[in-house]
């Protein structure tokens, strides 16, 4: 499902316009990254939450030349279903 997709899916359940539904979706999707760029943890109940996690500098290696990469430290979003969720797809 591509997010044209979900909108219409999202109108149609819940009887708003697909112009509506998409402006609400943006809304989410932005307080979502807003959120996470400040560093906090949005929790769903029963769906999921959101997170940050940072990972640690390493050493990888190119798979062409063998050569030894330092691959720098970053921060990656990670989403963790709820047990609803979990149980619903089960």
């Amino acid at each position: 499902m591509n997010k044209t997709e979900l909108i219409a899916a999202m109108a149609e359940e819940s009887g708003l316009t697909k112009t509506d539904t998409e402006k609400a979706l943006n809304a989410f999707v932005h307080q979502v990254e807003a959120a996470l760029k400040a560093g906090e943890k949005i929790q769903l109940t029963s769906f999921g939450s959101f997170e940050v996690k940072e990972r640690a500098e390493r050493i990888g290696r190119n798979p062409q030349t063998k050569e030894e990469v330092k691959i720098p430290a970053s921060k990656a979003p990670v989403f963790k279903a709820g047990k609803s969720l979990k149980d619903a797809l089960n």
